[in-house]
């Protein structure tokens, strides 16, 4: 019987068929995590850019700017995606204070809040635009919490500065 090895073939199947599955699921959402990770970039940079390319934007060209960026992430769903654009303006003591904000979901950061800028991005008197994408991630297979890491945030910021004039002001 120790001899026969006429089932070797289905018994090696069995013990390398879970394997290969989780090592095609795993590089399936590996892909979906890349493409999403570069889809929220390409979003912030966008909403940024829309923004910055202005000198007066009202509350509905905001709600245009989100939805223009969040048409970047077709074919994914944009229903677990939050954008949130804000007008960041240095004092004279080159301390950036939020002007306005916006966002398309949930709420916008509070007007007159510090926000610290990095270095070298304003001076006093000058402003940047703010733009802050977040997408939870939800991988296609819910897996055990051994194999997946489960639901978390992406979340990606962008700076712009204003083209045509020191500040983008917002009229409503």
């Amino acid at each position: 019987m120790a001899r026969d090895s006429r089932a070797s073939a289905a018994i090696e199947f069995a013990l390398l068929f879970p394997v290969m599955v989780l090592l095609y699921i795993g590089s399936v959402e590996t892909g979906n995590l890349l493409t999403i990770d570069r889809r929220v970039a390409q979003v912030a940079s966008t909403a940024a850019d829309l923004t910055a390319q202005v000198k007066t934007v009202s509350t509905s060209d905001l709600g245009d700017v989100t939805s223009a960026a969040s048409s970047i992430m077709t074919p994914y769903s944009t229903t677990p995606l939050k954008i949130v654009i804000s007008s960041i303006v240095a004092d004279q003591n080159n301390i950036g204070k939020v002007a306005w904000s916006y966002a398309n979901k949930g709420a916008p950061r509070a007007v007159g809040s510090v926000y610290s800028v990095p270095a070298g991005l304003t001076q006093a008197g000058s402003s940047v635009i703010l733009a802050e994408v977040t997408y939870a991630f939800t991988p296609l297979v819910n897996m055990p919490k051994f194999f997946s890491p489960g639901a978390f945030n992406i979340t990606r910021t962008f700076y712009e500065r204003p083209r045509k004039s020191l500040t983008v002001a917002k009229t409503n």
